[in-house]
């Protein structure tokens, strides 16, 4: 059986520059679509956990998407987080999504609330059945508190439910089985949220990547890919050492949760690099100080960034 994903390659989760005053700056997050899609990426994800979704507006999180959407003008799909609590409210933002021009949405399991089981099977199929659009299940275990199971995955894919899975579960041993039963439904995308085995998640059957250090070096994600895609494993794995040594950016920050640590070292990544026009996050999370700023630039240099 011949597969043919309907998402591959690199689809970064694309960051949501904000102002000083926390306003989505527009004008940086064009400029962000517009470095991505000339670094070759295949896709961009927006309003997923490098997005900020959580931490935006219900009207933010609309303008973002309309700016993302009306940027990217076509050149490649827009895959529309639609991160919430409940099926209701999933619903009520693939709406939104679909609206907007978005070419497929990605939903978590329900969180805050006590699920079952059954009940997160039964809010993928009711939010498959509200949309036109694919839909992708995002397994991210430590901000939702729930494992999707890989059993359920495939039987929603069989089903004609689910169109791919985004796994940032960290449990390799579940990714490598969801590859392996993928293999049997040709439409399926599996993608790896892994900034630094990349190439390992390849080689076992992944068929794309979704990094947050894809909005700092997207051209060498798309090498990294491409050298994959050729069976050239030297040349993939010299360059995921690479990306692998510029992920030092998120270990910049101290004294701050996982989260502020890994966006405040993407944006001051892109600030230095002229990207972006600041590196600030959104409350309560600190912005990267001038030390701090001036490790990652280090990195940066190394890594020929600048």
């Amino acid at each position: 059986m011949t597969r043919q994903p309907l998402f591959t390659g690199v689809v970064p989760p694309v960051l949501t520059p904000l102002t000083t005053d926390g306003d989505i700056d527009t004008a940086s997050l064009e400029r962000l679509v517009a470095f991505l899609i000339e670094g070759g990426v295949n896709g961009l994800f927006a309003l997923g956990s490098s997005s900020e979704t959580a931490y935006l507006t219900e009207a933010q999180r609309t303008h973002a998407l309309e700016v993302i959407v009306k940027a990217n003008a076509g050149q490649v799909p827009v895959i529309a987080g639609c991160i919430e609590t409940t099926t209701n409210r999933v619903v009520e933002r693939a709406a939104i999504a679909r609206g907007l021009g978005a070419d497929a949405v990605v939903a978590t399991a329900p969180f805050y609330t006590r699920t079952h089981p059954a009940e997160i099977e039964r809010h993928f199929r009711q939010i498959a059945a509200s949309t036109e659009l694919p839909l992708l299940a995002y397994d991210i275990p430590v901000c939702v508190h729930t494992k999707l199971n890989t059993d359920m995955l495939l039987r929603l894919a069989a089903d004609g439910v689910l169109a791919g899975v985004k796994d940032s579960s960290g449990d390799d041993v579940a990714f490598r089985y969801l590859c392996l039963g993928a293999a049997e439904l040709p439409g399926f995308s599996v993608l790896t949220g892994h900034e630094v085995v990349v190439d390992g998640m390849l080689l076992g059957g992944a068929d794309g990547v979704v990094p947050g250090l894809g909005n700092v070096d997207p051209h060498g994600y798309r090498r990294l890919v491409d050298a994959a895609a050729a069976g050239d494993w030297a040349v993939a794995r010299a360059e995921q050492d690479r990306l692998a040594e510029l992920f030092g950016i998120v270990f910049a920050a101290r004294d701050t949760s996982g989260t502020a640590a890994g966006l405040g070292g993407f944006k001051t990544a892109l600030m230095l690099r002229g990207i972006i026009a600041t590196n600030a996050v959104s409350a309560p999370m600190a912005a990267l100080d001038e030390e701090q700023t001036t490790a990652v630039a280090r990195i940066l240099d190394r890594a020929g960034l600048r």
